[in-house]
């Protein structure tokens, strides 16, 4: 995956609040001069206080800082909602000594709940703190159903300078736009007139986000803003057709159409990608409605995620909407593909072998392509497929409680709210999923920055002692790099990289053991014994666990103390499993030149999970799982699909690794490997007893087929 461009003078940063329970929900997007603005916004005539705050600063200049809170739309809450918007605008421009007219705001989240605005005012100190280059921490902050961050740039020359577009948007359900979007934030350092700002965004945003249908359903909060800040000092772009002007409109329009593209693969509960195609039509207006009718049909949706060739439903759609819209279509001159295989031509059906169309719509990506046979106009619209877990994210969604201590919004989650059908249905899902893995083993690493979040370690030896009592037979592997790191540079050790890997010193294998065999062994030990659980904790050190040997860096390089597994000696794990004790594992390995090395945690876990036969490796992580170059989480691939992904660079370099470590413990026997997000309580669980899970699942062998069980 391309490394991420950042336009000059731009920070980012994203916290919780407890506007959200356990999640962050609060972002802030910073320049650190002024910039001009632009913006779009729902049509809605229900549209939210936020909305209006902005709306009426656009276009404009002298904007410094946007402020979003996820968990809370903060729609439909009278004046008093107002009031708290302008609160969170406030809040903001006092810290940062600006005025409040300086500080556009959104909101996303429940409609019709009070915004706590004391819990934004007092996170605001730290949000500010933590403001930094790195836009991850904000996109995750203004996350609500969506599955994983969007996040898309590019570097264009403007008049011979460097210019940067940067564009962060969420959006998962509600998404169906009326000359507005799902929230999106484009950002560059481009010096550019407001009103040529406004015009490049407008036309962006309508050959994209306004090209997208989750579920047909316009949100009241719906909006996209743009900020140029001029730091890049180019000639400045006054007109939207001037040379400068077609450059950088170009390079928004590119990052939207990426955009908006990962917003569809990620909708609430899609399984596809849906793109449709509509070309050789009269006008480029028809082209659009016709290709927005088909993929905001729930008919077509529906056959999708069904694997079912309906190609009559996508005829329907497109004579729907050329009647309501007027529009001429005359069925002799069309033809429609689906999978790239033409199923209609010369008004009427065209032969097509139907079973290898079924196959070839379980890919992930759907593709519709309709030639009008009446001109030169073409546009493209995205979506995704209708399933199950969309009725059933969208039927507990509205299941909430308000905190009277402080006004966070929660899903009730308790079963004996829901009905007896699906109280049912969970229970019968979790028994067979019990009965399937009862007495396997799964390795479990436990890493990222969730293994230092004192509430995680608790939530996660409560699930592992809950998985033990239903036969499971877990190992855990900690990691704790991050932590090392940390402790180094309060201790003033110089760090030194090669290859992008850091230098084991002899004093920094010290410093390691005492971190990951002492602190984080001894904290995870002790949230296991509270939550009842009995765990041994191990250095790959002790019973000769683990061997290793000096790694060298790829070119070669010596690394100081950074060691690589030569074996794995099972017993004394076998021996802690036989009296139903749950070995902890530090990632360290004795070589045979007696020094200690510090191993990475992942491959430590590939190498116990091979060792001891274990049905399942499952790394907690701070992602979400593997995503697709669009930024959308990919549910499950063939150990053939990640091989290639890593061979073709097609993974983020923290991923590759870790993608790595999977290939070789599916090499060596395990059934299956999770890549799972860490930071979200109870995901083990999720990831095991629920057919869709919750991350990515790489299998060994080929993709399956259709008839096969979904996961587990």
């Amino acid at each position: 995956m391309s490394e991420r461009k950042v336009p000059l003078g731009f920070l980012f940063s994203g916290v919780s609040s407890g506007v959200r329970v356990k999640r962050p929900d609060l972002a802030l997007i910073f320049s650190e001069v002024d910039a001009v603005v632009a913006g779009r916004f729902t049509r809605s005539r229900a549209r939210a206080a936020a909305v209006d705050w902005c709306a009426a600063r656009v276009p404009g200049r002298n904007v410094r800082a946007v402020v979003i809170n996820s968990g809370n739309a903060n729609a439909l809450t009278g004046p008093e909602g107002v009031e708290a918007n302008r609160g969170m605008a406030t809040a903001v421009a006092a810290a940062l000594g600006l005025s409040p007219d300086a500080v556009l705001t959104c909101s996303t989240g429940i409609i019709g709940v009070p915004l706590p605005l004391g819990k934004i005012q007092a996170a605001v100190p730290r949000l500010i703190e933590r403001l930094g280059e790195e836009v991850v921490p904000a996109a995750e902050a203004i996350q609500t159903t969506d599955r994983a961050i969007k996040i898309a740039s590019r570097e264009v020359f403007v008049g011979g300078d460097r210019v940067t577009v940067l564009g962060v948007a969420k959006g998962s359900g509600m998404v169906h736009p009326n000359m507005g979007t799902v929230l999106a934030f484009l950002l560059t350092d481009a010096v550019i007139h407001p009103e040529v700002l406004d015009s490049l965004l407008g036309k962006a945003v309508e050959d994209s986000f306004h090209m997208v249908s989750v579920d047909g359903d316009t949100s009241t909060n719906d909006t996209v803003l743009a900020l140029a800040n001029g730091l890049a000092e180019n000639e400045a772009v006054l007109s939207a057709e001037s040379a400068g002007g077609a450059v950088l409109g170009g390079a928004m329009r590119e990052v939207c159409r990426e955009l908006a593209r990962a917003v569809a693969a990620d909708g609430e509960g899609a399984r596809h990608l849906i793109t449709v195609t509509v070309s050789e039509a009269e006008a480029e207006g028809s082209a659009r409605k016709l290709a927005r009718a088909v993929v905001a049909s729930n008919l077509v949706k529906a056959a999708i995620f069904g694997a079912e060739p309906n190609w009559g439903r996508v005829m329907a759609a497109l004579g729907a909407e050329a009647a309501r819209s007027g529009l001429p279509m005359e069925l002799e001159k069309m033809t429609l593909a689906i999978q790239g295989i033409e199923v209609f031509a010369g008004g009427r059906p065209a032969p097509y072998e139907a079973d290898a169309l079924r196959s070839l719509l379980r890919r992930s990506d759907a593709r519709i392509e309709v030639k009008m046979g009446q001109g030169g106009a073409s546009a493209t619209a995205w979506g995704c497929d209708l399933s199950y877990d969309y009725v059933r994210i969208n039927a507990d969604y509205a299941a909430v409680v308000v905190d009277d201590q402080g006004g966070a919004v929660r899903r009730d989650t308790r079963l004996e709210t829901k009905t007896p059908d699906m109280k049912a249905e969970v229970l019968l899902q979790a028994l067979r999923y019990i009965e399937r893995f009862a007495g396997t083993r799964a390795v479990i690493k436990f890493g990222g920055s969730a293994v230092l979040q004192a509430e995680l370690q608790e939530r996660l030896a409560s699930d592992l002692r809950l998985l033990q009592a239903v036969g499971l037979r877990p190992l855990l592997v900690h990691g704790g790099g991050l932590e090392i790191s940390r402790t180094l540079d309060q201790l003033g050790a110089q760090r030194t990289f090669i290859d992008g890997l850091q230098v084991t010193a002899e004093s920094h294998v010290k410093v390691a053991e005492m971190v990951l065999s002492g602190q984080i062994s001894g904290e995870i030990i002790a949230a296991l014994a509270r939550a009842g659980a009995r765990a041994v904790g191990l250095s790959g050190k002790d019973g000769n666990l683990i061997s290793a040997r000096k790694l060298l860096s790829p070119s070669g390089a010596d690394l100081g103390y950074v060691g690589e597994v030569t074996k794995v000696d099972p017993a004394i794990l076998e021996l802690l499993l036989t009296q139903g004790y749950l070995p902890l594992i530090s990632p360290l390995g004795m070589g045979e030149d007696g020094h200690t090395y510090n191993i990475s945690a992942d491959a430590v876990a590939a190498e116990v999970a091979v060792a001891c036969k274990a049905r399942k490796l499952i790394f907690l992580t701070d992602a979400p799982g593997v995503l697709s170059t669009d930024g959308a989480l990919i549910s499950e691939l063939s150990a053939e699909e990640l091989d290639a992904r890593v061979r073709g660079g097609a993974l983020h370099d923290a991923m590759v690794p870790r993608a790595q470590a999977a290939l070789r413990a599916l090499a060596g026997g395990v059934e299956s490997v999770h890549i799972i997000d860490g930071r979200i309580p109870h995901n083990v669980v999720a990831e095991l007893f629920t057919s869709s899970g919750v991350g990515t699942m790489v299998r060994a062998g080929v993709p399956r087929n259709e008839d096969e069980v979904a996961r587990g």
